[in-house]
Parts: structure tokens; C-alpha cells; sequence
């Protein structure tokens, strides 16, 4: 039988642990206090920096959009994108302010554009909206896709109402399949609308598109 041998732990030195650790202080001693000045003083600055600007600059952005916005519910899109005068408009506000009024000053300019018929503006911004609310995320999906039906690229078109159909995930997704539906004529390809419409009748017939959906997959299967 084969003999154990028990290895010995070394035993530590906690009192030249100590005066080790001492030491390593007293000689880096200036180091140190000055690395944690220089932290603290960071750290103030941010503290201050948030509270003097970032926050007064997000409270005057708010402020100002509250009259872009107005104007949009109005549907006075132009005055709504460019200001009047006066207030500033969203993308005056976009350019001064980023953001900082919320994502949704992107949605309004891209939505504004797309009223007035400047379909590369529109997607822009609409592309720049990274709010998290699928409603209003689905819907700037949705308006990139009116973009590109407005530039006469389709496929693009398409894709868009598709995506935006999945995002929204809800009665309103039937709007946008109809959308993909009638694209999908206008490119030939009958079977994909098809598809589009069925899926309306399965999913949503309790949705506006719903309740007409039937003559429309009768005329395709017409065909």
C-alpha cells in the first residue's frame, strides 16, 4: 500500500503581510491620493454636468417641441417640420437638440416629410427612431415602407410592411399586410399578395381590412 505524504501548507506571515502592505503605501502614497482625487473630481463633474446642462437642455427641448406638436395633431405638417416663426420646428429641434425631447421628435420629422412628399427626408428620420414602443415603432416601419412606395421601389417597399407586421403583432399589423398586399399586385406577384390577405382573414378579421378581405382573395384566385 502505497504511502500518503501530506504536503504542508506554508504558513503565512500575516505581521510581513502587513508591514509589506504598509510599505507598498508609504512609497506610492502620492500616487495613490492623486489617482483618487482625480476620480472624485471626474465624478463631480459628471454629477454637475448632468444637473447644469444635460437636464436643463432636455427640459428646454420638451418645452420647445410641445408647439411642434400641436401643430402635427393639426396636421400642419410644414409649420410642424420648420417652425413658424417663433417656435422651432422638429427638425430645428433635431438639429439643436438630438434627442434630447425623446425619440419621437424622429418619428414626427420623418412623418412630416412623408406628408410633404420628400420621401428621402422621410426615411432619414424615421430610420433614426430607435424608440421602444412597438406601436410607434411598427408605425415608423410602416411610413419608411410609404416612403419607398412614393419613390417607386417596391421591393424595398414590401419588406417594410412586412417587418413592420410583425412588430406590431396586433389588430394594426392588418394594415400593414394589406399594404404588402397591394404591393405585391403592383409587382406581379399575385401569390405573395395572396398570402398577405389570407393572413389578414386568419389572424385579424375582426380589423377594418377584415371584414372587405374576402373580395379581394376572390379576385386574386379570380385571375
Amino acid at each position: 500500500m502505497a504511502n500518503k505524504t501530506k504536503t504542508k501548507e506554508p504558513e503565512i506571515n500575516v505581521g510581513e503581510a502587513l508591514v509589506e502592505t504598509e510599505q507598498f503605501f508609504t512609497k506610492y502614497k502620492k500616487a495613490i491620493i492623486y489617482t483618487i482625487g482625480v476620480l472624485v473630481v471626474i465624478f463631480a463633474a459628471v454629477l454637475l454636468y448632468k444637473q447644469f446642462v444635460t437636464v436643463p437642455k432636455q427640459n428646454e427641448a420638451v418645452n420647445q417641441a410641445y408647439v411642434a406638436e400641436r401643430y402635427f395633431r393639426a396636421n400642419e405638417f410644414e409649420m410642424a417640420l420648420n417652425g413658424d416663426g417663433n417656435s422651432l420646428g422638429f427638425a430645428q429641434l433635431i438639429q439643436e437638440y438630438g434627442n434630447k425631447a425623446g425619440e419621437a421628435v424622429y418619428f414626427y420629422a420623418g412623418v412630416c416629410e412623408l406628408q410633404l412628399g420628400n420621401y428621402n427626408g422621410a426615411i432619414s428620420y424615421l430610420e433614426k427612431y430607435k424608440g421602444e414602443d412597438p406601436i410607434i415603432s411598427a408605425r415608423a416601419t410602416a411610413c419608411i415602407g410609404d416612403a419607398y412606395v412614393g419613390l417607386n421601389d417596391y421591393n424595398s417597399a414590401v419588406s417594410r410592411f412586412i417587418q413592420a407586421a410583425k412588430v406590431a403583432d396586433n389588430i394594426l399589423a392588418a394594415s400593414y399586410l394589406m399594404k404588402a398586399g397591394l404591393v405585391y399586385e403592383e409587382l406581379g406577384q399575385n401569390e405573395q399578395a395572396l398570402k398577405m390577405y389570407e393572413e389578414i382573414k386568419l389572424k385579424y378579421p375582426q380589423s377594418a381590412e377584415g371584414y372587405e378581405i374576402d373580395k379581394y382573395i376572390t379576385r386574386i384566385k379570380s385571375l
